[in-house]
């Protein structure tokens, strides 16, 4: 079922409010009662809606399981001098790389659902509120006695990362106990989206009900630390589908010591694509900061990409941007390559903004960035 641009964007605000009228899709659309009128019935016809209602055709999801928590930023006003007090601004915001994830696919469209752990607090109240609120589905996440995990992240001048502080008690108290009734929805995913703040147990437990499913499977290694932990559960019993790491995350997994500045053509990084290959990754996106990435597919060959230029208001959340506009490019259809370019655009336009998700994050916004350089040229 092929569906045009403003077709998808229907969807995306139907499965937002499944009652909206006619007049306020056009409203929010900025076109014609009259025109959505046509794009509604093709969409009955294309078998997309059903009914009275304007009721969706079930489709295949991505859940997006991992870390769920509280983001703490504080910047700079000048230029860090350590050990001292700096003068600076902090905002908080809820956080999390596979909450991050999901909301980035829920702005896009995707019916998302997210398996994470909470707190029985406010914290935890407040970010699942604001998490629902954005069109991810939380049914299954976990409300455990641990407080809602926080992530402080300490930025310079000009929005680079310092430091940062994980405290994800929560997440690592997640069992696979606790995903027994999202058993079915996990089997019947779209896409799965794991991140590594998960404990090796629930990621082999996961990655276990994939494999036996047939369910295509996206790891976010997220640190090094965590890809280290991570790297045992690679094997070819177990395919993959791609492994998102930055070089230092990369060199974790397969257990060498690369240089993080190593470019997209070093034969060390090369060795250790290959390894992870060997061990059932079919892609393994290498991510290469501001000079792009490395998307190397088994069998298929290796495409370096660039990074679209972008003014750096925050880089935080431009690596959960980019793999949650990949995965929504992939399940509509867009071959890896294309699906790699759409990601790095989605990152290109969340950091120039100081928010981890961009609020108005669109698939047509996105569209427009990849289309701009071409526009420019004509």
């Amino acid at each position: 079922m092929m569906l045009t641009r403003r077709e998808r964007e229907i969807l995306a605000l139907l499965r937002r409010d499944p009652l909206a009228g006619a007049q306020s899709i056009a409203d929010a659309l900025g076109t014609t009662r009259a025109a959505v009128n046509v794009h509604l019935s093709n969409l009955g016809k294309k078998g997309a809606i059903l009914g009275r209602g304007y009721i969706l055709r079930r489709e295949h999801a991505v859940v997006v399981i991992g870390g769920a928590n509280v983001d703490i930023k504080v910047r700079s006003l000048a230029p860090v001098a350590y050990r001292t007090s700096n003068p600076g601004r902090s905002h908080t915001s809820p956080g999390g790389v596979a909450r991050n994830v999901a909301e980035n696919l829920a702005r896009l469209g995707t019916p998302t659902h997210l398996i994470a752990a909470v707190g029985q607090d406010a914290a935890g109240e407040r970010l699942l509120s604001e998490t629902q609120a954005a069109g991810v589905r939380i049914d299954h996440v976990h409300r455990g006695p641990h407080p809602t995990g926080t992530y402080t992240a300490v930025l310079d001048a000009d929005g680079d990362l310092v430091v940062a502080i994980a405290d994800m008690a929560a997440t690592d108290a997640l069992s696979p106990e606790h995903l027994h009734t999202a058993r079915e929805l996990i089997g019947h995913a779209g896409l799965l989206v794991l991140d590594g703040n998960l404990s090796p147990r629930v990621l082999s437990y996961v990655l276990d009900i994939a494999a036996a499913t047939g369910v295509q499977t996206l790891i976010d290694p997220v640190s090094v630390p965590k890809a280290a932990l991570l790297a045992p559960l690679f094997a070819t019993g177990r395919p993959v589908f791609a492994v998102t790491p930055n070089v230092a995350e990369l060199g974790a997994l397969a257990g060498r010591d690369l240089d993080g500045d190593a470019a997209a053509d070093d034969p060390e990084l090369l060795a250790a694509v290959a390894l992870l290959h060997e061990r059932g990754v079919r892609h393994v996106w290498v991510r290469l900061g501001a000079r792009g990435s490395l998307l190397s597919t088994l069998d298929e060959g290796k495409v370096p990409l660039e990074a679209p230029p972008a003014e750096v208001h925050d880089v935080t959340g431009a690596g959960d941007a980019m793999l949650g506009a990949f995965a929504h490019a992939l399940l509509g259809g867009a071959d890896p390559v294309d699906a790699a370019r759409y990601g790095h655009a989605a990152a290109a336009l969340t950091v120039a903004t100081p928010a981890t998700v961009r609020p108005d994050l669109t698939a047509r916004l996105i569209e427009d960035a990849l289309n701009a350089p071409l526009r420019r040229t004509t």
